[in-house]
C-alpha cells in the first residue's frame, strides 16, 4: 500500500502569495507615482530615480522567491502527472528570471523622460538596462511555457494562455512603434495586461491545485464508486 502525498496546500499558498505580489504594480493607482499607466512601462515604476523603487523592486524580488519556492513544494508534494517537469523547470526559470530582473533596475524613466530615452539610444545608460530587457525576456519565455503545458491544469487555462499570447503579441507590437517614433500603442495598457494575465494565472493554478485531486485519486475513486 503506497503512501498517500500531502495535500497540496503549501503549493497553493505560495502561488496566492506569489500572484499577490507580482501584482504590486497595482498599487500605482494609490501612490500617485506621476507616471501615465498608459504609456509606461511596468518596470519605470521600479526606476532607481523613482520614489517607489524600494517597494516595486522589493515586491518582485518576493514574487520570483515565492515562485521558486511553490516548484520546490510542488516537487515534494506532488507528482510529475500532476505539475510535469516541464511546467516545473519553466516556473523555476520564471521565478528566478523574476527575482534577477528585480535587482536590474533602469536608472530611468525613457517613456517619460526624454533624456532618459536619448541616453538609452546612445548606450550610454547602466548595463543594467540590457540586462533587465534579458531578464524580463527569459521569464516571459518561463511563464509562457508553464502557461502551455498546464493549460488543463490551471482554471481558465486555455483562455488565460490565449489572453497573455494576445497581450504579449500587443506588447511586442507597441514597443516597435514606440522605438521607431510613433505614440507606443498603449504599451502601458499592453503590458500591465500581460502582467496582470500572469498574476491571474498563478491565482487559478494554485485554486485548481487544491481543488483537483491527483490523477491516482481520481482513478481510486472511480474505482470505488464502479464496485458492487
Amino acid at each position: 500500500m503506497t503512501t498517500p502525498r500531502p495535500a497540496p496546500a503549501a503549493t497553493a499558498t505560495l502561488l496566492a502569495l506569489a500572484a499577490l505580489t507580482y501584482s504590486a504594480w497595482t498599487l500605482e493607482a494609490f501612490l500617485g507615482t506621476g507616471l501615465p499607466p498608459a504609456r509606461t512601462y511596468v518596470s519605470e515604476l521600479a526606476a532607481t530615480n523613482q520614489p517607489y523603487t524600494t517597494l516595486f523592486r522589493t515586491t518582485d524580488l518576493l514574487a520570483g522567491t515565492l515562485v521558486c519556492a511553490a516548484v520546490a513544494a510542488a516537487a515534494a508534494t506532488l507528482s510529475a502527472r500532476r505539475i510535469p517537469r516541464t511546467a516545473r523547470a519553466a516556473l523555476l526559470l520564471f521565478g528566478a528570471a523574476t527575482a534577477v530582473d528585480s535587482r536590474l533596475p533602469l536608472s530611468c524613466t525613457p517613456t517619460t523622460d526624454p533624456e532618459c530615452a536619448a541616453r538609452e539610444t546612445a548606450a550610454l545608460v547602466p548595463w543594467t538596462h540590457s540586462a533587465h530587457t534579458v531578464s524580463s525576456t527569459v521569464a516571459l519565455c518561463g511563464i509562457l511555457v508553464a502557461m502551455a503545458t498546464l493549460t488543463r491544469t490551471a482554471r481558465m487555462g486555455p483562455a488565460l494562455l490565449a489572453l497573455e499570447l494576445a497581450a504579449t503579441a500587443w506588447t511586442l507590437a507597441a514597443i516597435a512603434a514606440l522605438e521607431t517614433g510613433h505614440d507606443g500603442w498603449g504599451v502601458g495598457i499592453a503590458q500591465r495586461l500581460q502582467v496582470g494575465v500572469i498574476a491571474i494565472w498563478l491565482g487559478a493554478l494554485a485554486v485548481s491545485l487544491l481543488h483537483a485531486p491527483e490523477p491516482a485519486a481520481r482513478g481510486a475513486l472511480r474505482a470505488a464508486n464502479v464496485r458492487p
